[in-house]
């Protein structure tokens, strides 16, 4: 059987066109009536001509006051009227067309995030904090300024252009070949500047990304900055990113200057040569007074048209060079998606030989022939050194990585046959770094369940021993929490993830120890908690204070990404190996 043809995949330009026609109910009205106010716009040169009249006529007949003054209200009633026209069209045409690339762009921003949600956690762990998010920012705003602006001012300047020619035609055949005998050359100009404008954009907004990469690394890590005295070394840091965006726009800035210079040489020259030509022609008698007149005045519109095209042509370049960044994040493979969707777990999960490395470093294995079983409601406990992997068996039970080989299981089944959000839904994590939503308290307790009720989230502080600090804030529940989390306590941030855990009720808890770097309040606190939460859940904890492994029902000792013992804390105890010495230096 012949092999499915590939699609072509779109040009940059239909791509955002697509967006638009989403809107077609109001951007096709609007484009409509840009036509027409485009058309309209000819009638100027048009009544211009008939105004002028000719010359020759009025001398060989003689001037008659009366009749020129008729003819010239006449004339000018006709052109006001049809400028009102043009200007009650253009005030509709502009609402319209600023409505629907606005709708168009927000429908463009939906699906972008909606595609980066999905992504991978490989993907962002692949890119520096801030960048993606403001090379998006940068990027979008250049498809904003083309839709709202280049757009229309593409299609009004090509309908004048299209129909000052044919005006242009009719006065005269011949001056008109001469003046589009330019064209081929500004064609190969547009074709030359527009590669290395493209090019130059993308470089830019790569560059102005990293300046806002700076930003928004030393505001989320300011406390470190002011901690090692380094504002000056930010602020220098910051500064050389700046100085390469400035050098990389400097050399698009070349070339955009030298498109637009050689561009009005070029179409300006033309129109002068020409109309030198025509002016051979008028003495010569072949061609009437009347004719070019009308060919001078429409030549200029067609010039003034022209003239705009390099600044259109180059933000459409430069549009392309934005919307191939944009489709590059789109055209990335979501997470999996496949797998049942109503699998509801019991609690039992198995890693059958399991091994996993990461692609940026298949030389370093992290887990080898890592093999466990955990039955519905145990407490297991994953003990080790630092870097022994048990952090990426969390990583690998979530769906964030897969095994290179070996299998993991849910209940006796693979879980690739399971969908991610259905295994997800029934799992639920406390880091031992929380970083919470810069929103209230209440918000990101609902985060477990969105759309519980303020009651049940009151009810779900009070078992996290969340309820009592929070009721004595200000705010209360309404009490913002700041960027990350920071306007609270270690242990307070601890509570409040513990809460919204316990309100995601789910089947498997995974807890990254909790209470590693509080006060011995605080974990008293935090540790009350996580026993309710704990409670008739399948639980894995990474422990790293002896007093959280003491009661776990069964405990993996990890080592260089292997298990190297199993049992009870006594069992292991009793054996010389490394649990025992991790005991005797406190798990640490």
């Amino acid at each position: 059987m012949a092999e499915p043809k590939l699609k072509k995949p779109l040009s940059s330009h239909r791509w955002v066109l697509g967006y638009l026609m989403r809107e077609k109910a109001v951007f096709l009205p609007s484009l409509a009536a840009l036509f027409l106010t485009a058309v309209l716009s000819l009638a100027f040169p048009w009544f211009l001509k008939e105004l002028i009249g000719n010359p020759a006529d009025a001398l060989r007949n003689g001037v008659d006051p009366a009749q020129v003054v008729e003819k010239s209200n006449r004339i000018v009633l006709m052109l006001v009227g049809v400028l009102a026209v043009q200007s009650i069209i253009a005030f509709f045409r502009v609402q319209g067309f600023i409505r629907s690339g606005e709708a168009a762009l927000n429908h463009l921003r939906r699906d972008i995030f909606a595609h980066l949600v999905q992504l991978p956690v490989r993907f962002f762990q692949e890119q520096r904090s801030g960048a993606l998010s403001n090379r998006v920012s940068a990027d979008l705003g250049i498809v904003r300024d083309t839709l709202l602006n280049a757009v229309p001012q593409a299609v009004r300047h090509g309908v004048i252009l299209i129909g000052g020619l044919i005006f242009i035609f009719v006065a005269s055949w011949k001056l008109s070949l001469i003046m589009l005998g330019s064209v081929p050359i500004v064609v190969l100009a547009i074709a030359f500047f527009g590669r290395k404008v493209r090019g130059h954009s993308r470089e830019a907004q790569d560059a102005l990304a990293e300046a806002g990469t700076v930003i928004e690394e030393t505001t989320q890590s300011i406390a470190d900055v002011k901690a090692f005295g380094n504002e000056h070394f930010e602020a220098r840091r910051y500064d050389r990113a700046l100085a390469t965006f400035l050098q990389v726009t400097a050399r698009g800035a070349r070339h955009r200057a030298a498109f637009l210079a050689f561009i009005i040489f070029a179409l300006f020259g033309t129109i002068a040569f020409v109309t030198w030509f025509g002016a051979r022609m008028y003495a010569q008698g072949e061609i009437d007074w009347r004719n070019f007149a009308a060919f001078i005045l429409f030549s200029i519109f067609v010039g003034a048209s022209l003239g705009s095209f390099p600044e259109i042509i180059s933000q459409f370049q430069q549009t392309a060079g934005a919307t191939d960044r944009l489709r590059e994040i789109l055209d990335t493979p979501t997470e999996r998606t496949s797998g049942a969707e109503d699998v509801l777990l019991q609690g039992s999960l198995a890693f059958k030989r399991v091994n996993f490395h990461y692609a940026s470093r298949p030389e370093a294995p992290v887990l080898r022939d890592v093999d466990f079983q955990v039955e519905p409601g145990q407490r297991i406990a994953l003990v080790g050194p630092s870097g022994a992997g048990k952090s990426t068996v969390f990583s690998l039970i979530l769906g964030f990585h897969h095994p290179e080989s070996g299998r993991i299981t849910f209940d006796d089944v693979h879980a690739a046959e399971i969908s991610l959000p259905c295994l997800r839904a029934q799992m639920a994590i406390v880091p031992q770094e929380v970083i919470l939503f810069g929103g209230t308290i209440l918000e990101n307790i609902e985060y477990g369940n969105p759309g519980a009720s303020r009651e049940d989230i009151a009810r779900i502080a009070e078992m996290a021993n969340a309820h009592d600090f929070i009721s004595r804030l200000p705010d209360g529940y309404d009490t913002i929490v700041g960027p990350r989390g920071t306007k609270l306590s270690g242990g307070q941030r601890q509570r409040i993830a513990i809460a919204r855990a316990i309100l995601a009720n789910p089947r498997i808890l995974l807890l990254d120890e909790a209470t590693s770097a509080l006060d011995s309040e605080s974990e008293r606190q935090v540790n009350e908690a996580l026993e309710r939460l704990m409670h008739g859940r399948t639980s894995l904890v990474i422990a790293h204070r002896l007093s959280t492994v003491r009661h776990a029902d069964n405990i993996l000792v990890f080592n260089h990404g292997k298990i190297v013992e199993t049992g009870t804390h006594e069992e292991l105890l009793a054996r010389d190996g490394t649990y025992k010495l991790l005991v005797e230096t406190q798990l640490m």
